[in-house]
């Protein structure tokens, strides 16, 4: 089964930069969507971005502009460069994983395979 793993994650201040990346094992030769997840206290789990395996990516509002998402040529590893954080990027990062074809806008709780996460706190 599909195993994923982050790390990166730290605390810095604001308009500084952080690059999350997240193992990938297990895989198949399957069509897989993959994906930057964060869930900040009290809210709900939200995307920050989609790719799928053609490498298309899909970039949530909040992120377009600032958040590059990237992956390895043997799709073992995933990427997140985060660039201008912000105090409200605060919370905790998560990398899935799900099979599929069409990526974009693919809701949060249809994908299947989890990392356990990876905490970024921006300070102001």
């Amino acid at each position: 089964q599909v195993q994923l793993m982050e790390a990166g994650g730290g605390s810095v201040q604001a308009g500084g930069s952080l690059r999350l990346s997240c193992t990938v094992s297990g895989h198949t030769n399957s069509t897989y969507c993959m994906g930057w997840f964060r869930q900040a206290p009290g809210k709900e789990r939200e995307r920050i971005v989609s790719i799928d395996d053609d490498g298309r990516p899909d970039y949530a509002d909040s992120v377009k502009g600032r958040f590059t998402i990237a992956r390895d040529a043997a799709e073992n590893t995933l990427y997140l460069q985060m660039n201008a954080l912000k105090p409200e990027d605060t919370a905790m990062y998560y990398c899935a994983a799900d099979v599929g074809r069409y990526c974009a806008n693919l809701p949060v709780y249809v994908y299947n395979y989890w990392g356990q996460g990876t905490q970024v706190t921006v300070s102001s």
